[in-house]
C-alpha cells in the first residue's frame, strides 16, 4: 500500500507540475535551450540521439524508442535519407509515416551506430524484459535529470514535438504539410500544439496598417461647398436663362 500511494502521488503530484504554469501543455523550448540540453543537460550518445530524434523528427517519445534499427540504417551500416515511423508503432495506428533526415540528425545517428541494438535502435537495459528497447518511463526520467541539471521548468517529453511543429508553422510551413509530418488525423488536433507568442500576435495587428485610411483622398465639409448665404433674386434669374454662347445649340428631333 505504502508502493502505490507513492506512486500514486508520483503520478498525480510530480509529474503534471512540470506543466502547471503551461496551462496543462508542455514547454516550447528556445533555441538557448536546445544548446543548453544537448550540450551540458544530455550526458550519454543516447540521450542526445534519442531526444535528438524527437526533435528533428516532431515524433512521440513512443515513437522514438521503439525505432528499428532497420529503419535508420542500411546493410552497409549508412543512415537512411528517411526515417519510417511503423503504424503499428504510432499513436491510434493511423498510418505510416516517412520523415526525411536533415544533418544535424544524421550527425547524431552516425555516432550512436556503434550502440545501437541488434533490433532496436535504443534497446532497453533488460534484453530479457518484453519490452526489448528503451521504456518510455526511462526516457521521461533520463529527460527530466537532465531539464534539473540545466534549470529548465514546465517542459516534457512532449517539447520536442510542440518545439518542432510550431518551429515549422512560425517558418510558414502550410498546416496541412506539417499533419503530414506531425501525424494528427485532423488539424484540429494540430493547432493546439502550436504556441502563439504575444510579439506575434503584435505582428499581426501591425499588419493591419496596411489598411490604413491615411493618404486617401479626402473630402471638403459641406459647408465649403455650399454657400450659407442665399444669392440676390437677380443672380437667381441670371442662372436660369441660357447664353447664346455657353449653352449647346438645341438638336432638332428628326
Amino acid at each position: 500500500m505504502q508502493y502505490l500511494r507513492q506512486t500514486l502521488w508520483y503520478r498525480v503530484e510530480y509529474t503534471p507540475s512540470m506543466k502547471i504554469e503551461r496551462h496543462g501543455q508542455a514547454k516550447i523550448l528556445t533555441q538557448e535551450e536546445i544548446e543548453l540540453l544537448f550540450n551540458e543537460g544530455f550526458q550519454t550518445s543516447r540521450d542526445r540521439t534519442l531526444f535528438g530524434v524527437c526533435l528533428y523528427t516532431a515524433c512521440r517519445i513512443a515513437e522514438a524508442c521503439s525505432l528499428m534499427v532497420k529503419d535508420i540504417y542500411t546493410n552497409s551500416g549508412a543512415v537512411r535519407s528517411t526515417i519510417n515511423f511503423r503504424k503499428a508503432n504510432t499513436k491510434g495506428k493511423l498510418q505510416t509515416r516517412t520523415i526525411p533526415v536533415i544533418e544535424d540528425l544524421r550527425s547524431l545517428l552516425i555516432s550512436w551506430r556503434c550502440h545501437a541494438g541488434e533490433t532496436y535502435l535504443f534497446p532497453g537495459r533488460h534484453p530479457s524484459h518484453h519490452w526489448k528497447h528503451l521504456h518510455t518511463n526511462s526516457a521521461d526520467q533520463i529527460l527530466r535529470e537532465a531539464f534539473e541539471r540545466i534549470g529548465i521548468e514546465g517542459a516534457s517529453t512532449h517539447s520536442f514535438r510542440r518545439t518542432a511543429l510550431t518551429q515549422m508553422s512560425n517558418a510558414g510551413i502550410p498546416l496541412r504539410i506539417i499533419q503530414e509530418i506531425s501525424g494528427h488525423s485532423n488539424l484540429e488536433q494540430l493547432q493546439r500544439y502550436l504556441d502563439v507568442k504575444p510579439d506575434q500576435v503584435k505582428g499581426a495587428i501591425a499588419s493591419l496598417s496596411m489598411l490604413s485610411y491615411r493618404g486617401k483622398r479626402t473630402f471638403p465639409p459641406v459647408e465649403d461647398e455650399l454657400s450659407a448665404v442665399p444669392l440676390p433674386r437677380e443672380e437667381l434669374s441670371q442662372l436660369s436663362q441660357p447664353e447664346a454662347d455657353g449653352w449647346p445649340e438645341e438638336i432638332p428631333d428628326w
